[in-house]
């Protein structure tokens, strides 16, 4: 057995258990929850929602921060986002029982934020567009071109230092199967996407819908058409 064998299975523990995963499916949004909202989305009492947070904790999972009486929990980094998501893309889809579910999933599929980042039809379909635009090389792992730099600075959307962190990397999207860009340049975007209101969250608050402004934004700058979208 390897050196990481051990920790590596210890991981994978931590994920095993159903509860904990949808904890962690449901922190993609990247808000910090508490444990009693956590313990209500999974159908447990709060003291089982407690310990579970805490062996995600323990792991290196999630980090807290507690407020007065209440501990809020978020996931430690994107890293683990990156790994949440990544995994989700390897999963065998369950059949979907219902309306309801089944209008949800398709929601998340058409776009949604993964942690900082889009995702879904709509992460996929701007991420293929800046390729095909010469703004992202897809060649050797994700990486902006000049051209690519010069496009955030003309939308004003600032970047961090590039020599800290690379600005952008490739993510696996669960429901598309594909790569979507993600990174500290794609948080950016997500950013601005949602608060010149391109994009407004719906229903799960990880959930997306491109609105008519959106629409001619992204058409204007990406080339990207409605179909595209499944809009």
């Amino acid at each position: 057995m390897t050196a990481v064998g051990p920790e590596l299975a210890a991981l994978a523990g931590l994920l095993a258990d159903e509860t904990r995963a949808a904890m962690c499916l449901a922190l993609l949004d990247k808000r910090a929850w508490t444990a009693g909202e956590l313990a209500q989305l999974c159908g447990v009492a709060r003291s089982t929602a407690s310990e579970h947070i805490s062996k995600l904790i323990a792991g290196g999972l999630l980090d807290e921060r507690r407020q007065g009486r209440h501990r809020y929990v978020r996931l430690a980094d994107d890293d683990v986002a990156s790994l949440i998501e990544t995994m989700s893309a390897h999963v065998r889809p369950a059949a979907v029982s219902g309306l309801r579910q089944h209008r949800a999933n398709a929601a998340l599929a058409r776009g949604r934020t993964c942690y900082d980042h889009l995702a879904g039809r709509l992460g996929v379909a701007i991420t293929d567009a800046m390729t095909t635009r010469g703004l992202l090389r897809r060649d050797t792992g994700f990486a902006l071109t000049a051209a690519g730099l010069d496009w955030f600075a003309e939308l004003g959307m600032s970047l961090p230092d590039r020599e800290k962190r690379p600005l952008v990397r490739s993510c696996l999207d669960w429901t598309e199967r594909r790569d979507h860009l993600a990174g500290p340049a794609a948080a950016r975007l997500c950013q601005v996407v949602l608060e010149r209101e391109w994009a407004v969250r719906i229903g799960s608050k990880r959930a997306v819908r491109v609105t008519p402004l959106g629409l001619d934004e992204l058409r204007r700058h990406l080339g990207i058409e409605a179909a595209e979208l499944g809009s």
